[in-house]
């Protein structure tokens, strides 16, 4: 990652990711069995495969320089999202995502949802955290490599599409980007994540289940 450009300008290390994503995945918990099989899905420095409770744990990203971020237990893919090959039918209790997809095309993001869902048991759940372009749209392309716009509402409707059931939508969970301003303190971020609102917030959360909505 240290000679990938985007890393180097718009995704650089911060000793804060840790304590920050500590204190999102004890808030994320609840929609990952400690039981089970967890995928991290366009790892990046795996701060929440890292910090996530689960029996076996996986982290896929492009990036040849995954494994050495990978803490111990974890078990490194290196390829595209929308190939999920390594993953038999039904093996995985929960796919996380934070800040993938909107770097993908339509085509891409409809594959990766495909096969994420495939992957997935029915009762398994895909848990994303994406920028919400209705309050992030003065900056949403500060980023480049931002390729694909998502509201709560939008996303939402793009995942019933793909046969997911959606179950929470949070419009505001989080701030944009570690650039943005907000608590970078776990305990400060644990205490934001229980406001009933949350001032700064851009990122919303979405939380959807494998099993067909009913007719």
């Amino acid at each position: 990652m240290a000679d990938d450009p985007y890393f180097a300008s718009r995704y650089t290390p911060d000793p804060a990711r840790d304590r920050v994503w500590g204190a999102i995945c004890r808030y994320l918990q609840r929609y990952v069995p400690e039981d089970g099989a967890v995928l991290d899905l366009g790892a990046g420095y795996c701060s929440f495969v890292n910090h996530i409770r689960a029996a076996t744990r996986h982290a896929l990203d492009a990036s040849p320089e995954l494994p050495r971020h990978a803490g111990a237990g974890v078990t490194t893919h290196v390829g595209r999202c929308e190939d999920l090959s390594a993953f038999a039918n039904g093996s995985l209790d929960a796919v996380f995502a934070s800040n993938l997809l909107e770097h993908l095309e339509r085509p891409s993001i409809e594959r990766t949802l495909d096969e994420v869902r495939r992957a997935l048991k029915p009762s398994g759940r895909l848990v994303l955290l994406q920028p919400n372009f209705r309050y992030c749209a003065a900056t949403y392309f500060d980023d480049y490599t931002h390729r694909t716009i998502f509201t709560h509402v939008g996303l939402a409707d793009l995942l019933g599409s793909r046969g997911f059931a959606v179950e929470r939508v949070v419009p505001r969970f989080l701030p944009f980007s570690f650039k943005s301003r907000g608590p970078k303190w776990g305990f400060l971020v644990a205490l934001y994540l229980r406001l009933p609102f949350r001032p700064l917030a851009r990122q919303m959360l979405v939380v959807a289940s494998a099993r067909k909505p009913s007719a």
